[in-house]
């Protein structure tokens, strides 16, 4: 375990389309790295190979209990939830509700701009808007589709127009089935964050706006307003939160 030199921390984030985890050493991003499984001989692979020693695991899905086992005997193990120590108060109705992914990016929105309003927005299976206070209290905020969901429905819910994956090369007019759907999904969503920008900015005033997700990037040219994009954001949170457990 540790022994003077840096120590290293990994951050699990089991999402609902895809599983990650984050290799830090001391507070410094090393690197990200997909987990193509999540089962027990693969979480004791990873925990072999790096002898972390702190693990947080941050998920949304029905994982193998016995992976946090794996996790628990080789680190320092914190399993986020409602019950963890946050940087934050949750002030809402049901706080076991809220999902740990939207935990763990208000804690990186509180680290990054301790005294701003901070709206942070997830790009993943669901989009989701999460604003915290300049006091530190996460008051909630959105949940709609994410832009494969979109596509999907498209597709599922019709009879005949058929299953598009997204293409950054797209007209404002779409010229044929492919191109409209293209445009009606990706600057659909970009219309509707901003949308949302607005409409926080018209009652909190000057405030942050935090995007993140694998696709974050591709929405920036489309999107008017201002915003800061990391796509490690998650993380980030994961191990502020840790650093708190």
């Amino acid at each position: 375990m540790f022994n003077g030199m840096a120590q290293t921390t990994l951050c699990f984030d089991f999402g609902n389309t895809r599983q990650k985890y984050a290799i830090f050493r001391d507070a410094e991003l090393e690197d990200v790295i997909l987990l193509e499984d999540t089962g027990v001989a693969a979480i004791s692979a990873v925990m072999q190979k790096h002898q972390p020693d702190k693990t947080i695991l941050s998920s949304v899905i029905d994982h193998e209990p016995e992976a946090e086992s794996v996790l628990a005997a080789g680190s320092k193990l914190h399993v986020l939830s409602h019950l963890t120590k946050l940087p934050f108060t949750t002030p809402v109705g049901k706080p076991a509700t809220i999902g740990a992914d939207r935990l763990a990016l208000v804690a990186a929105a509180v680290n990054l701009f301790p005294d701003r309003n901070n709206l942070a927005i997830a790009l993943g299976t669901c989009i989701t808007y999460n604003f915290v206070n300049s006091q530190h209290e996460f008051l909630g905020g959105g949940i709609s589709p994410g832009m494969d969901m979109r596509f999907r429905s498209l597709q599922e819910y019709t009879a005949k127009l058929p299953l598009v994956k997204e293409d950054w090369n797209f007209p404002l007019v779409g010229y044929d089935t492919v191109t409209n759907i293209t445009s009606g999904v990706i600057l659909g969503m970009a219309k509707e964050i901003d949308g949302f920008i607005d409409a926080y900015s018209a009652r909190y005033g000057n405030f942050n706006v935090l995007l993140t997700g694998g696709n974050s990037g591709y929405f920036v040219p489309h999107l008017k307003n201002q915003i800061f994009a990391d796509q490690n954001l998650i993380f980030k949170g994961l191990y502020a939160i840790s650093e708190c457990n």
